[in-house]
């Protein structure tokens, strides 16, 4: 990697620890959104570099729908235990039993969209005024829309009209009684600049991101991992491949590709030829044009 490659990173790191600050600094209760994927691992990550040698301030919120890879669940609760860090867990399971939320049936079901009552439940049951995520502009035209500080209503939606300007850096998270912000300290981030960080930093992250065998199934283009929850039709057979997966979220929703990457450096040339995004694979964004988009209008992250 090159030293101009390298001022380039030190100037994402130091964004990054800039807004993270500016949320301590404006906010009373704010949390890190924790999924167990590399963004909010990275975000995890610099959050202690912004704060050393104190803890991170922040108690990590993870929205459970209980339908995780095991690997993802393991990892945030050794992260959590090394952090010394408080971990908040809302529980989709929780919001169904509760008749909060219905899930869906059929094939395709996820329980994707679930998650928004589940996160809005726990933003208000504990009071949380700022949530940090680990979106990216890069990932998927909705999130292209963010500011760093994304402001939401009372009722938690968003109105990609109504955002404030962000002028040299200058972030404004005032806001009503009910209303909260999302930070996004990562905005500017590309999937590569995240890869090439978290090689330079060796970072840990979950052994999902390497090469691997695994039984899968072939569904919408992509290798989408077998599991317990996963609904199969007669003519899918699960099938042992080597891949890897770019993003993590819901095991039936999350599609692997064949790949040899088994290292950080091969991550790193492999995602220098891609050209497709590493969302491509979620049969949750396949949905519709506006999927991602209309899901955040609801309160979605």
């Amino acid at each position: 990697m090159d030293k101009h490659y390298l001022n380039y990173l030190d100037e994402l790191e130091s964004e990054a620890i800039y807004a993270l600050r500016e949320v301590a600094a404006q906010f009373t209760n704010p949390v890190i959104m924790f999924s167990g994927g590399k963004d909010s691992i990275l975000l995890t990550y610099l959050a202690e570099k912004a704060f050393y040698p104190a803890k991170v301030p922040f108690p990590l919120l993870h929205v459970d729908t209980g339908h995780n890879f095991p690997e993802t669940i393991q990892f945030r609760d050794d992260l959590i235990k090394s952090l010394g860090a408080k971990l908040i867990v809302g529980s989709v399971q929780d919001s169904i039993d509760e008749g909060r939320v219905q899930e869906e049936k059929g094939k395709f079901a996820t329980r994707n969209s679930l998650q928004i009552t589940t996160l809005l439940d726990a933003i208000e049951n504990n009071k949380i005024d700022c949530a940090i995520g680990g979106g990216r502009r890069d990932e998927e035209k909705a999130r292209a829309k963010e500011r760093f500080f994304s402001h939401r209503d009372d009722f938690g939606q968003w109105d990609p009209k109504n955002q404030r300007a962000e002028l040299w850096n200058i972030f404004n998270g005032k806001h009503f009684e009910g209303e909260h912000f999302r930070a996004f300290p990562i905005s500017n981030w590309t999937e590569m600049d995240v890869w090439n960080y978290i090689a330079r930093e060796n970072i840990s992250i979950p052994s999902l991101y390497f090469a691997h065998d695994r039984d899968v199934i072939r569904r919408n283009d992509s290798w989408i991992p077998d599991s317990e929850y996963l609904i199969k039709n007669e003519s899918e057979a699960v099938v042992r491949k080597k891949i890897r997966f770019r993003t993590l979220g819901d095991i039936t929703i999350t599609g692997g590709i064949e790949s040899e990457a088994d290292t950080l450096e091969k991550i790193v040339e492999e995602v220098s030829a891609m050209r497709s995004t590493e969302r491509g694979n979620r049969s949750d964004d396949k949905r519709s044009e506006t999927a991602m988009e209309d899901r955040k209008k609801q309160g979605y992250f």
